[in-house]
């Protein structure tokens, strides 16, 4: 190979390549999953509730600002956020649950000793609604407003942090302080 060939140019090139490649991730935070449903109403759907003989729709998320949580008992950060779900419902924020692939007995089970923070419990047994929501796991949690939008998806545990960080600018002040506003 002689010196003066552009093939003594391609490790540097590759080199290069790949520090803007993963420069272009720093300062991204990889809890941050972007959704393409921002903006858009819910996916339709018709499922079963967990805990009565209810359908729900996606007409079922109209009508008030509310959160939709994506939980399973086979989560451990669903264990982990479930008394702050408890702390939002008990403060009037509504919550509608959206049990992921879960085993029934097992999900109704752990509400019975746990605490139902939920409004209404929607079962995702095969996961085709999550899969239409773009969910990675759970657990994950939309923001709803009244029109059936999606306004916010956050990927983890829903916290106190997260909570007045992401959710409540987004909420008018009724809705924020947890009164479910309409």
């Amino acid at each position: 190979m002689k010196a003066n060939s552009p093939w003594v140019f391609l490790p540097l090139v590759g080199f290069v390549l790949l520090a803007v490649l993963l420069a272009s991730g720093l300062g991204r935070d990889p809890q941050e999953l972007p959704s393409a449903l921002v903006g858009k109403p819910v996916p339709s759907f018709s499922l079963s509730s967990l805990l009565t003989e209810e359908t729900y729709t996606e007409d079922s998320l109209k009508g008030r600002w509310q959160l939709l949580n994506v939980w399973a008992t086979w989560c451990p950060t669903c264990h982990v956020e479930h008394p702050y779900l408890l702390e939002l419902a008990a403060r009037g924020v509504a919550i509608a649950g959206l049990n992921y692939k879960d085993e029934l007995p097992a999900a109704r089970q752990y509400l019975a000793n746990l605490g139902n923070p939920f409004t209404h419990v929607i079962v995702d047994a095969d996961g085709q609604l999550g899969l239409d929501l773009g969910v990675y796991g759970a657990p994950e949690t939309f923001l709803i407003n009244p029109a059936g939008e999606i306004v916010l998806r956050h990927a983890g545990d829903l916290n106190a942090r997260v909570w007045e960080e992401k959710f409540l600018p987004l909420l008018p002040a009724q809705a924020g302080q947890g009164k479910g506003g309409q």
